[in-house]
């Protein structure tokens, strides 16, 4: 039997009521692949910073390092200013462990119902890679003559070449392994001057090492518009931290909900532990009610082990919520359903 040590933070809002699935799924499975779980929750929170006026301990990363991975529900709750909530964990998290890579699949599945017209789930099958650790949002900046007619704020976006090419030729290597060996880029290169034509060139030269691999570039706006009208032109997107956060909202939106997106702030060399973590935030209009879609949090599971090694496990459970949706009605609202969250959460469990 393996045995993982897997640190959970449940955060806000709606990730206390989607990690108990998550868990509840990875345990199921983990029976079936004789894989072992030791779970150790941490109660780091907005609730905790009201408390304590930090989002967690001092040594809270050094505490994390110990781990195999971490499983994360969500962050941000009111009362809390989203900067302060973010920035006091999520993001030292993602840059203290290297987490330079953040991978959101998009994918509507069969039994989904996507707010565009005539689409199927052979229309909309792509991820996105997201550069996790520099760009638009640095630390570097600051304001000047503050509360003044005379009030300047500066906020400077950080790109390097080690960054910018890692996830890259991340994107690249991972698009050799899906369908249509096709990478597109993100840009605004016509509008920001310095760092977004430095990022073409770069896309440009890392594409020349993959001869094999289609490539498009286009810039944020229209494709924007392209993931509304085209979702079946993208295999791998490609974008700074800015542009992939945006587009990881987006494509789940077409795709039917993003209720069911998973996420994985990877390192890749395996220095520290990696992050896995439901795209939908905390959700607080829907916090306490129970009707929260866990699938976004089990489907993280699955990249957790996935990342961990184990890949038929990471297969059944993405197999076993794709049967449910397409043989079954139980939903959340979120899909149009009445389903509570603890009842599919059971459901996937029981099936896997």
């Amino acid at each position: 039997m393996i045995t993982h040590r897997i640190a959970v933070v449940p955060g806000d809002g709606i990730g206390k009521e989607v990690i108990p699935e998550g868990i509840r799924v990875l345990e199921a499975v983990g029976r079936r692949f004789d894989i072992r779980f030791l779970w150790q929750e941490f109660p780091w929170s907005c609730e905790a910073y009201t408390e304590t006026g930090r989002m967690m301990p001092e040594d809270g990363l050094k505490q994390l390092c110990r781990f195999d991975a971490i499983f994360l529900g969500a962050v941000g709750f009111p009362g809390v200013p989203d900067h302060i909530s973010l920035w006091g964990l999520l993001i030292p998290i993602r840059r203290h462990m290297r987490q330079y890579i953040n991978l959101r699949p998009v994918q509507m599945l069969r039994g989904m119902v996507s707010p565009l017209r005539n689409r199927t789930p052979k229309d909309i099958d792509f991820c996105i890679v997201r550069e996790n650790n520099e760009g638009e949002y640095s630390e570097i900046g600051g304001r000047l003559y503050t509360g003044t007619d005379a009030e300047m704020v500066v906020q400077e976006t950080v790109f390097t070449r080690k960054g910018v090419d890692r996830v890259l030729r991340y994107a690249f290597e991972l698009a050799r392994k899906r369908k249509t060996k096709h990478v597109t880029s993100a840009t605004k290169s016509n509008g920001i001057i310095h760092t977004m034509p430095y990022w073409d060139e770069r896309f440009n030269a890392i594409a020349r090492e993959y001869p094999d691999i289609q490539t498009a570039q286009y810039h944020i706006d229209i494709l924007t518009s392209h993931f509304v009208l085209h979702p079946d032109w993208f295999d791998v997107v490609v974008g700074s931290n800015l542009f992939g956060d945006i587009l990881s909202d987006l494509g789940p939106a077409v795709a039917g909900s993003i209720g069911v997106a998973p996420s994985a702030n990877l390192n890749p060399t395996r220095e520290y532990p990696s992050m896995f973590e439901p795209v939908h935030g905390s959700a607080p209009d829907i916090a306490g009610k129970g009707i929260a879609n866990p699938i976004a949090q089990i489907w993280s599971g699955a990249m957790m082990l996935e990342h961990l090694g184990h890949h038929e496990a990471a297969q059944a459970i993405e197999k076993t919520i794709a049967n449910l949706l397409a043989d079954t009605d139980l939903r959340t609202p979120d899909m149009g359903g009445k389903a509570m969250t603890a009842e599919l959460g059971a459901a996937i469990a029981a099936s896997v």
